[in-house]
């Protein structure tokens, strides 16, 4: 049986026309230089490393300057050491955030 390699494609430009933001905003928090990022969304091949961040900063909304190893260690031990537990916090962040998301989308339509 053969093992077909799927490629991800990403848009770059699209993900930061979508966002608003310049070259310069985008690509710095990666760290990826302006003239890099604008190499990227010309065509040239991402590196999975580069992709990866992308994906994490600007699609996930993670600030990864607040990410610690400590926190990826207490959630591997979670998940491994109560994996109900871990499901149940996972849910109720999920339903925070979602919460959250209808607030602010709600308040912006009332706004002037």
């Amino acid at each position: 049986m053969s093992t077909v390699k799927v490629v991800e494609r990403v848009d770059p430009r699209e993900i930061r026309r979508r966002l608003g933001m310049n070259q310069q905003q985008f690509w710095s928090k990666i760290g990826v230089t302006q003239s890099g990022g604008s190499r990227y969304e010309s065509g040239r091949n991402m590196p999975k490393p580069v992709r990866e961040l992308l994906r994490l900063v600007h699609v996930e909304q993670i600030d990864i300057q607040r990410i610690k190893r400590e926190d990826f260690e207490v959630a591997e031990y979670l998940k491994a050491e109560d994996p109900d537990q871990f499901k149940a916090l996972r849910k109720a962040a999920k339903n925070k955030l979602k919460k959250a998301a209808a607030k602010s989308s709600a308040d912006g339509q009332l706004a002037p």
